[in-house]
């Protein structure tokens, strides 16, 4: 009824015949995405613009209710099809205010373009924009499962072989308990012929019935490896346990697992996998347990000039050359500093250099504070910068170790941070400092780093106080530090970054706003273009939304 009477109507169902024909694998996969326009347009239930409506082959109708919203900037197969139809792709999320973002960027960031709700973290911005739409009648909140028959068994020598009988009279009969586990026989050849190699180790194959005693044949497939994959979590609680896979105590101590860490490959079949056996295993008594995991990280990957790490590509980089020639610490400091994990990065030998660097500059500064008996270091002491420096470091404290709590492995801004107060300790080492105080701060930067640069960090720490520093305790901030008369915060106009605002700490929203509209920056921007709205972030941002 959408297409009918139109006139993209007999090549709409041309497109449609065809894409029927095709299995979801192939409408799914890595080809050239195409879609045609129906001509119709459907509302955006909160902007009210209109919103061209296509058909296309690669959204498929098992999945929700077989419309999807295209966001071409943030979908790669969305991203692929606008580029195809020549659509306008206009990013509304970006990884930080104000960066130009190459599309399609489909990791978690900040609303941008989104009207009412610019400048909100990704999740934020979705609880809010899911809250309006129930508000205004327009939608509700819903959980799609991608659902898939589950066929287990593989012609293949490796894996579990399924405990099945075939007998003549009694048909499929399971193997006994006391005949379990089911072990696999030993073969030559595990060369694909067409059939399982099991049927070929006959002696194994042929055996009794246990119901009638004739003649049976056991099952010759076996279970794909995804299906022992999907409960090693169980056995590492009771790895030692020779009677059950795991004891009740066991698994009721240990269970759930509390931070899962894997690729993105893993996201969807394994994690559902698991979570079914665990769930099956729970309602059969099992287990207490009725979640496998409790959080879930995946980690990008690190890719060389652009491209997946490849032998056959040339562009794979060797950990032993980077060790060799720069150090394990500054090594592992750069694959951690490089982006945030979830995200990954592009290897650079020059972020290995910089890396290197700080390590080198944190090493000497440690040994000017080592091999100096004076009071002051630098040229004259000044309370204001002593001050500062030890505001800094209890500021980095705390953004160190939130950094590297919660589950949010945040620890290139972690690194970020020990490098500027790196640089703090550097200048005033050179415009004056006590001693005491410079050897503190350092001190601190190695605590800190320990867990990025541990030889670094054991050396420095060493050097300074002759322990260990991996005996002392983490670091904890003092709040009396931390408290600022003003804060900055980045000036942005249409949510692209145009300089800084310095405001008092405790000034009201309204206060904010108003000094970012008397500042120079938004000023000489309006000439003579509308002032929409005023965005704060408290403690990050002011946006000046104009027109």
């Amino acid at each position: 009824r959408l297409i009918a009477g139109t006139p993209a109507e007999p090549a709409i169902q041309e497109y449609a015949n065809q894409a029927r024909r095709e299995s979801h694998a192939d409408r799914g996969g890595d080809r050239v995405k195409t879609g045609i326009l129906t001509g119709r347009h459907a509302v955006h239930p909160l902007s009210g613009a209109k919103v061209p409506i296509v058909v296309a082959d690669y959204v498929l109708m098992e999945y929700g209710t077989g419309a999807v919203m295209g966001v071409p900037a943030h979908d790669e197969r969305d991203y692929a099809a606008a580029q195809t139809l020549g659509f306008e792709i206009r990013q509304v999320v970006e990884s930080a205010p104000g960066s130009a973002d190459e599309p399609p960027f489909v990791a978690q960031g900040v609303t941008s373009n989104s009207g009412e709700f610019d400048g909100l973290e990704s999740a934020q911005a979705s609880q809010r924009i899911v809250a309006a739409l129930a508000q205004r009648g327009a939608g509700e909140a819903s959980t799609s499962y991608r659902l898939r028959d589950w066929l287990v068994s593989r012609q293949r020598y490796w894996g579990c072989p399924i405990p099945m009988l075939y007998c003549k009279a009694c048909g499929l009969v399971p193997v006994p308990e006391d005949q379990l586990p089911v072990l696999l026989p030993d073969v030559e050849d595990y060369a694909p012929k067409g059939k399982s190699p099991l049927a070929a180790a006959v002696d194994w194959v042929e055996t009794h019935c246990p119901q009638c005693t004739g003649p049976a044949k056991r099952e010759t497939d076996t279970m794909d490896t995804f299906v022992d994959s999907s409960w090693y979590y169980l056995r590492y609680c009771d790895p030692h346990n020779t009677h059950a896979p795991w004891s009740e105590q066991a698994v009721s101590t240990w269970m759930p697992v509390d931070q899962y860490i894997g690729g993105i490959e893993h996201a969807i079949l394994h994690l559902l996998y698991s979570r079914f056996l665990c769930k099956a295993l729970s309602d059969l008594g099992y287990l207490s347990a009725q979640e496998p995991f409790q959080r879930l990280f995946t980690q990008g990957m690190i890719t060389k000039d652009g491209a997946k790490m490849s032998k056959s590509k040339g562009n794979v980089v060797s950990p032993r050359t980077i060790i060799d020639q720069y150090g394990v610490d500054a090594a592992r400091c750069y694959v951690l500093f490089m982006g945030p994990p979830d995200a990954g990065g592009d290897w650079s030998d020059e972020g290995v250099e910089g890396v290197y660097r700080f390590l080198r500059r944190l090493w000497r500064v440690a040994t000017d504070v080592a091999g100096s008996h004076d009071a002051v270091l630098g040229t004259a002491l000044d309370q204001a910068r002593e001050d500062e420096l030890r505001r800094e470091m209890h500021a980095t404290i705390k953004k160190v170790t939130e950094d590297m709590s919660g589950g949010s492995f945040a620890f290139n801004t972690a690194i970020a941070a020990l490098m500027k107060l790196n640089n703090s300790c550097i200048l005033a080492a050179q415009n004056g400092i006590k001693r005491e105080t410079l050897g503190e701060a350092v001190r601190t930067i190695a605590s800190l780093l320990l867990p990025f640069a541990p030889h670094v960090a054991s050396e420095v720490y060493h050097q300074l106080t002759g322990e260990h520093v991996w005996k002392q305790p983490w670091p904890v901030a003092d709040e009396a530090w931390l408290h600022h008369d003003t804060v900055e915060l980045a000036l942005q106009i249409n949510a692209k970054n145009r300089g800084k605002l310095v405001v008092a700490s405790d000034a009201p929203e309204d206060a904010i706003k108003q000094a970012a509209l008397d500042s120079d920056v938004v000023r000489a921007a309006q000439n003579g273009s509308t002032i929409r709205k005023v965005i704060v972030v408290p403690g990050r941002l002011v946006n000046v939304v104009v027109k």
